[in-house]
């Protein structure tokens, strides 16, 4: 490959282009230098095409309208001002789609580089477009140049994360942020369509950029607009945060309708209930995505309890059988995976109602107490206040410790295999792993299991401090903890070293 002209020349040629129209063939060369192999030849030749065509586009020297093809309009009668500004529309058309191909350049700052052309292009072509307006008022974006940047930022085989979070600057325009959901839309439809099989770094593109996507919450905040226009009209859907909602809704559902990788579905449900489904115009539309996830099991259950928790209290969904799904979801692994505050915290929420019954609820005791059993004392300190504030709200479920003649361990009743809380026959037992846990090795524990030796207090004890308690924190706290003064102990002194003084071992070893 010929060696790209130097930055002096590029600035010489552009020069020439821009003092005389006869000149313009200097413009394949910039282009040209658009291939270099070197990133700051790249770079050089990145912002002369920017003063280069921001130039144009200030003149009106591109042509305006339905861009006809190249041959025609040269082979035909047309003026030569026409031919000029349709032969430069294509050579800056040629500029744009070489743009986006360096929005994945090995090199970070090219591609940077890149990215911020393109979007001044975009402010250029929404201030001196380069479509003709349908009627008087109508609303003009570069979409279709806006429409390629997003599909650059949205690589198949290139991560972009770093590249989005430059990106995301530019979002908090509302008129780039209401074309973004627009764009990324029909991008995640055409991959998902058009790829049997589409690639995990798509997938991460995606959500990295749907996720820094953030609505305002009063329509008085759609007003900053990236694209100036001289008088904005309330007909446009821009203009509207209803527009925008109706946007943001068809984005997401368009993505959650896709098999995504659970290590997706995990990102997704973590930012489900504040981030997502606050802006949906029908946030019970994510009931599909939301019900897959519950069905899962495993960690990704609970993160969709959440979602679930949202659609059930505040949108009035009826979800069969959710109890004893939740049921199911008490294994021993809830009280050891990333998300045991939040799940318990939900857990709690659910199990507040005083009008459940009470096998039910003495179901979910009596699973509780039997996992307690082997659960960490960082978790035990919160399950065990969790049981007896159970016990508190459903005074019908108290025979579970005021049983003294109930059956021995060994015919307990409780089937902890069944699935069904209804068939456990959980009110039948009792709660004799509350008791055994009053013997735990640490002592706030057996303190904690000791509360059901007393009748239990009225007022419930919050849960919600001990939710992030880890045994990190207990150690540290036992650690502080100041010890009984020091003790005066009466002792024998040791004659031999197994205490007597004529013995074997006194012949052959001696105390030193």
């Amino acid at each position: 490959m010929e060696r790209a002209p130097g930055r002096r020349a590029l600035g010489r040629l552009l020069e020439a282009v821009l003092r005389s129209r006869a000149e313009a063939n200097a413009v394949f060369d910039i282009l040209a230098a658009l291939q270099a192999e070197e990133p700051e030849e790249v770079q050089d030749a990145v912002r002369v095409c920017s003063r280069l065509f921001g130039a144009l586009l200030e003149r009106g020297e591109l042509f305006v309208g339905q861009l006809p093809p190249e041959e025609t309009v040269m082979a035909g009668s047309q003026g030569a001002t026409r031919k000029y500004k349709v032969w430069m529309r294509h050579r800056y058309q040629s500029c744009c789609n070489r743009l986006v191909e360096l929005l994945a350049h090995p090199s970070f700052p090219v591609r940077e580089l890149a990215l911020s052309t393109l979007m001044k292009f975009v402010q250029l072509e929404g201030a001196y477009p380069l479509e003709k307006p349908k009627w008087e008022g109508n609303y003009l974006f570069p979409r279709q140049l806006f429409k390629s940047v997003v599909g650059g930022l949205l690589s198949l085989e290139e991560d972009c994360s770093l590249l989005l979070s430059q990106f995301r600057e530019y979002l908090e325009h509302d008129d780039i942020r209401y074309h973004t959901m627009q764009a990324a839309s029909d991008a995640v439809a055409r991959v998902a369509n058009g790829h049997p099989e589409v690639p995990l770094t798509f997938w991460s593109n995606a959500f990295t950029l749907l996720s820094a996507v953030s609505l305002p919450h009063q329509e008085s905040g759609v007003s900053n607009f990236y694209v100036k226009h001289a008088e904005p009209s309330d007909k446009w859907k821009v203009t509207h945060l209803k527009e925008h909602r109706k946007a943001f809704q068809l984005m997401w559902l368009g993505f959650l309708k896709n098999k995504l990788p659970l290590s997706l579905c995990k990102k997704v449900l973590v930012i489900m209930h504040d981030s997502i489904l606050p802006h949906l115009a029908q946030p019970s539309l994510t009931l599909d995505f939301l019900t897959r996830a519950y069905d899962m099991g495993g960690a990704i259950s609970l993160l969709a309890l959440n979602g679930l928790f949202i659609l059930i209290h505040k949108h009035n969904l009826e979800y069969p059988d959710f109890y004893g799904k939740l049921y199911g979801l008490l294994d021993p692994s809830v009280f050891h995976c990333k998300y045991r505050a939040r799940f318990f915290h939900l857990a709690d929420l659910f199990l507040s109602s005083s009008h459940l019954p009470a096998y039910l609820v003495a179901a979910f005791a009596k699973r509780l107490a039997r996992l307690a059993l082997t659960a960490p004392p960082e978790a035990l300190l919160m399950v065990l206040p969790f049981i007896c504030n159970l016990l508190r709200r459903h005074p019908a479920c108290r025979v579970l410790v005021h049983r003294p003649r109930g059956p021995e361990l060994d015919a307990d009743p409780y089937d902890p295999s069944e699935e069904d809380p209804a068939k456990s026959r959980a009110l039948e037992s009792s709660l004799w792993e509350l008791q055994a846990l009053q013997r735990h090795y640490h002592p706030e524990v057996s303190q904690a299991a000791s509360v059901i030796n007393q009748a239990l207090t009225v007022p419930e004890v919050s849960i919600v401090p001990l939710l992030e308690l880890t045994a990190f924190e207990i150690f540290e706290r036992d650690l502080k903890k100041k010890g009984p003064e020091a003790v005066p102990l009466e002792f024998i002194p040791a004659q031999g070293l197994l205490g007597r003084r004529d013995d074997l071992c006194a012949q052959h070893f001696t105390l030193s």
